[in-house]
């Protein structure tokens, strides 16, 4: 079992309205979730721009655990207050520690992939964050600040996948992010790609002479391959080959 630190910022929902309250404001099935069962969520603006990725936890019938991103702690916090109007729950920040947990069914379902996660175990990391950066990126797994922010919409960065439920009630944005998966498709999508040298943040893609993307994260692995992650635009074929150029400031 391989271990890493991660870094959350934790609230606490609770109340006889908490799960309610969390079905009309995150995207994916909190109301299916079994006590102790999690689910990776996005909170979006009504023009389904990403607010903040989120994994809530269900500890009891009446108690959700929120876990977001340390910068987005605040954010999460003040929306959630904010829009709370007369539901009957709290809303509090929690100091928990937290592990992702590789190969092991310890913990719960959370949003890096072929990982789980897990709070308070006094276990040691194994790897460091460089190993994990690596990993998270090999996954595709989206990261705030690199592949997810404010401009993003879910699907193109795959999170229609894995942070959407298509079939529960409404929440903020949920019209045009179904919109857009039943009548339509993004005009890019995040890609794993192989790269002959390490880039320089936001490097363009060029392709037959075309700006096609940009490079939003990238790893050298220990053979001193580069492994990144981009935003490409979705006519360009799965195998195309790129040339890097670098974006203006």
């Amino acid at each position: 079992m391989d271990i890493a630190a991660r870094e959350r910022t934790s609230l606490r929902v609770a109340g006889p309205d908490a799960g309610d309250y969390l079905q009309r404001m995150v995207s994916n099935d909190v109301e299916a979730l079994a006590v102790g069962e999690a689910c990776p969520a996005l909170l979006l603006t009504a023009k389904a721009r990403v607010i903040a990725p989120v994994v809530v936890l269900r500890r009891g019938d009446d108690d959700f655990l929120v876990l977001t991103e340390p910068e987005l702690g605040e954010t999460v916090r003040a929306l959630l207050t904010r829009m709370r109007l007369r539901a009957k729950c709290e809303i509090e920040a929690e100091e928990h520690s937290s592990l992702l947990v590789f190969g092991a069914d310890e913990g719960f379902a959370t949003d890096f992939g072929g990982a789980r996660e897990l709070l308070d175990s006094g276990l040691a990391p194994t790897l460091d964050a460089e190993e994990l950066e690596r990993r998270r990126i090999e996954a595709g797994v989206p990261r705030w600040g690199h592949e997810i922010d404010d401009r993003i919409l879910p699907a193109e960065a795959g999170l229609d996948v894995t942070h959407v439920s298509f079939g529960k009630g409404c929440y903020p944005g949920q019209e045009p992010v179904a919109r857009l998966h039943y009548r339509g498709h993004p005009n890019r999508e995040l890609r794993v790609l192989e790269l002959a040298e390490l880039p320089e943040a936001d490097a363009e893609l060029v392709h037959e002479g075309k700006a096609v993307g940009r490079v939003t994260s990238a790893a050298r692995r220990t053979d001193g391959s580069v492994v990144a992650l981009a935003y490409v635009r979705t006519e360009v074929p799965a195998d195309a080959q790129f040339e890097l150029a670098h974006a203006p400031a």
